[in-house]
């Protein structure tokens, strides 16, 4: 009998040692996601059914199992109530604003600005780049009254401007368009390389049967750029959803609770010791932003 020498193929040999490779690399990532990111989230589902306050935090064992009395005691809250509110109105006013200005400025950037481009493109992302305590000095500058440069304009036309972040009823408007002032680059980039992506023949053929451009942008631009248009729409509302940098920064929360937001009032819950409640308020706002983006997935996939 003649003996026969099986040898493995080196390409088999080869993926097996990069495969093992990949394992090892992967490791500390996987290792550094356990640590800070999947165990503090079973770690606060947990607090969020009990009575966890800061003292009980050196004996854990201590803390009381309370079921669903966090959640209820959240919605009860006149104050979370506020900050829902106000929240929603964020979202409400904020998302549509934060769309129509990144999509008019990615619009003049692809077809209206031809020289300069990539000096509009930066000075436009700038804003989402810089530190939100710079953005928080120009916008007080801005809308501090008296004096301040917006209510300055609206005094050489004879408007006699609202103090904007004194005043209940403008502090939200003030800060709604901080945010969408700061946050549109980054929607206008996504939608510029939205409005690139379009075929130039479907524009041309459009408007050799004679279509304007208000009815090329209608029924040729906006159907191509719906997977566009949903993708920066979602994103936005889950960062309006969980807004806190702005009022934070901006207004503490007020006047009389009129800019307080949800992650805000969480803040304030953890800041108090309350951690039970601040981590029941936590996944409030999570399943509203899971049901607010399935709605918005369904809403346009229904319109595709």
């Amino acid at each position: 009998m003649t003996a026969q020498t099986v040898s493995r193929s080196p390409g088999r040999r080869s993926g097996g040692r990069e495969g093992r490779a990949a394992w090892i690399l992967a490791i500390p990532f996987c290792l550094l996601f356990l640590a800070f990111t999947a165990w503090p989230v079973v770690q606060s589902m947990f607090m969020s059914f009990t009575d966890t306050k800061a003292r009980d935090l050196r004996s854990p064992f201590s803390v009381n199992i309370i079921g669903l009395d966090n959640y209820t005691k959240a919605l009860s809250d006149p104050v979370f109530r506020k900050a829902a509110a106000n929240t929603a109105y964020f979202v409400l006013v904020g998302v549509p604003l934060t769309l129509v200005l990144a999509l008019a400025a990615a619009i003049a950037l692809d077809k209206g600005i031809t020289r300069f481009r990539s000096v509009f493109r930066l000075g436009f992302y700038t804003p989402v780049i810089t530190s939100i305590v710079a953005v928080a000095v120009v916008w007080r500058f801005l809308l501090q009254d008296p004096g301040g440069l917006i209510n300055t304009v609206l005094g050489w036309v004879g408007i006699d401007g609202p103090n904007w972040l004194g005043d209940p009823n403008w502090s939200m408007p003030a800060l709604i368009m901080m945010a969408s002032w700061r946050n549109f680059g980054t929607a206008m980039i996504i939608f510029l390389a939205g409005l690139q992506a379009v075929p130039a023949e479907l524009h041309e053929a459009a408007a050799i049967d004679g279509a304007g451009a208000w009815r090329r942008f209608r029924h040729v631009t906006m159907p191509l750029l719906r997977p566009t248009l949903l993708f920066v729409m979602v994103t936005t509302s889950i960062g309006y959803l969980q807004v806190f940098e702005e009022p934070f920064v901006m207004t503490k929360g007020g006047p009389l609770d009129s800019t307080i937001t949800v992650s805000y009032n969480t803040f304030q819950q953890f800041g108090f010791g309350n951690y039970g409640l601040a981590s029941a308020m936590s996944y409030l706002i999570f399943v509203v932003i899971a049901i607010v983006t399935a709605l918005q997935f369904r809403l346009l996939r229904e319109r595709t």
